[in-house]
């Protein structure tokens, strides 16, 4: 065994951050890689300590291309050492899905995703993150491209069938649309080879799409207006999820702020990515 094998723990306990890093890094095998999606793979991952984690659709784990607690791997910087990827499955008997998208280009992520094989190790964080479904709100909104299909169809596969839901999603082309639940409740916008950032499709199409007043509870016919209830009897106001590309994450929250009247704080914004950004790429 050379020092660069993997192990599931060291031959000698760790001293100072190495061995704070091997007590939180989750050390788990690729079980099954397939495509999702034209440019999304589907990496399924596996291993006992994957049971019964605490997972909140939305969340994220943080993934390690190259093992962190080997010296070399740090040679490239800190942002080259780790990626964020959003969970699109997770069962507590120990598997865990993710989504990933390829950007194109040679970013870790991009290299190690493509490369990715059943039986590699793969060395993940827990889940976290902050981007889940607020449970008082009375309507939910999702906004974002084919990145933010991942946790935002997380999120939707839990609501109850009773939440109010609409989306908007733009990808470059119907091959490149996820599987989303509530399909009835979402529409896609395609960008055919236009360039993603900074789209101008998602504010256009929350332009066209009908909003309930973001001031006051939604409201549905099977609930006494008197209460001021949805209809599945959530007393909250409406919430925006917006993830994606970051310049168009803004032109999103600055369209529902300024020219529809949200709030800034019913605004939920996760930028994922932007390009020739280190680390977001």
């Amino acid at each position: 065994m050379t020092d660069d094998s993997p192990t599931d723990s060291p031959a000698h306990p760790r001293r100072g951050p190495l061995a704070l890093l091997d007590r939180v890094l989750l050390r788990v095998r690729v079980d099954s890689v397939d495509p999702l999606a034209r440019r999304t793979r589907r990496i399924v991952l596996a291993g006992p300590v994957l049971a019964d984690l605490t997972w909140t659709p939305g969340q994220n784990v943080t993934l390690f291309p190259q093992d962190p607690t080997r010296l070399g791997s740090w040679r490239q910087g800190p942002r080259d050492l780790k990626r964020s990827y959003s969970v699109w499955e997770y069962h507590p008997a120990g598997r865990l899905t993710l989504a990933v998208y390829d950007h194109g280009g040679d970013s870790p992520g991009a290299a190690w995703a493509r490369g990715v094989t059943p039986g590699d190790e793969a060395i993940i964080t827990k889940p976290d993150g902050r981007l889940v479904a607020r449970a008082d709100a009375s309507f939910h909104l999702f906004v974002g491209d084919d990145t933010a299909a991942v946790p935002f169809g997380a999120i939707l596969r839990g609501l109850p069938a009773s939440a109010q839901v609409r989306g908007v999603f733009e990808c470059d082309d119907p091959a490149d649309a996820l599987p989303l639940p509530r399909a009835g409740d979402l529409a896609w916008s395609y960008r055919h080879g236009a360039p993603a950032a900074g789209s101008p499709l998602l504010p256009a199409a929350l332009a066209d799409l009908d909003l309930p007043d973001p001031r006051e509870p939604a409201t549905s016919t099977s609930t006494s207006t008197s209460t001021g209830s949805g209809s599945d009897g959530r007393t909250g106001r409406p919430v925006a999820y917006v993830a994606g590309e970051a310049r168009t994450c803004q032109a999103v929250r600055q369209h529902l702020v300024s020219e529809r009247g949200w709030e800034r704080r019913q605004v939920i914004v996760q930028p994922f990515w932007a390009p020739g950004k280190r680390g977001m790429d």
